[in-house]
C-alpha cells in the first residue's frame, strides 16, 4: 500500500490552514511516517503534481489523501477522520 497525501498551497505561498492542520494532527498522532509521499496542489499553477492529481480524481478539496493498493486500486479520502480510521488505524 502507498499513500499519498496532496495538501494546497495558497495565491500567497502559504499552506492552506486545513492542511496545515492535518499535518498536526498526523505529526501528534504519531502516523507522519505511514505517509510515503506529500505533494504540493499550488493554487497558481495547474500544471503542479497535486493540481493535476485532484484534477485525476475529480477531487475539489484539499487536502486529500490517495491510497494505492497492491492490487492497482486507488481509493480517495477527503475527510481526515474517515482516513485515520480505515486506514491509519486499520
Amino acid at each position: 500500500m502507498k499513500i499519498t497525501l496532496v495538501k494546497k498551497i495558497l495565491a500567497d505561498g502559504s499552506p492552506c490552514r486545513k492542511c496545515a492542520d492535518v499535518l498536526h494532527k498526523l505529526e501528534q498522532g504519531g502516523y507522519l511516517a505511514q505517509i510515503d509521499q506529500i505533494v504540493e496542489a499550488i493554487e497558481t499553477d495547474p500544471d503542479s503534481r497535486g493540481m493535476q492529481l485532484a484534477k485525476q480524481y475529480e477531487v475539489d478539496r484539499a487536502p486529500f489523501f490517495l491510497v494505492e493498493q497492491d492490487d492497482g486500486s486507488t481509493e480517495v479520502y477527503t475527510v481526515y477522520l474517515k482516513f485515520q480510521m480505515e486506514v491509519l488505524d486499520a
